[in-house]
């Protein structure tokens, strides 16, 4: 987790918080294949992160579903 946690740390601070508050909350959840996917997320670009996350952009199919559970999460913070 501790490696993770690093990688969750980007150049954009909005990237920072989505990442880190998805790891904190739902990593756990999900099964290891989509842990798999989210570690292969956190090699990506982070302009393209940020545009997937905002909706400026789709994600590849590959991590649909990994950037919707972290936008859901994003969106369900107090």
């Amino acid at each position: 987790m501790n490696r993770l946690r690093w990688l969750c740390r980007r150049g954009m601070l909005e990237l920072d918080a989505w990442l880190s508050l998805f790891l904190d909350t739902r990593y756990l959840d999900l099964s290891p294949a989509s842990q798999a996917v989210f570690v292969r997320l956190l090699e990506q670009d982070d302009m393209a992160l940020f545009d997937w996350f905002t909706g400026e952009r789709e994600p590849p199919d590959e991590f649909q579903s990994v950037v919707e559970a972290i936008k859901s999460t994003r969106y369900s913070r107090p």
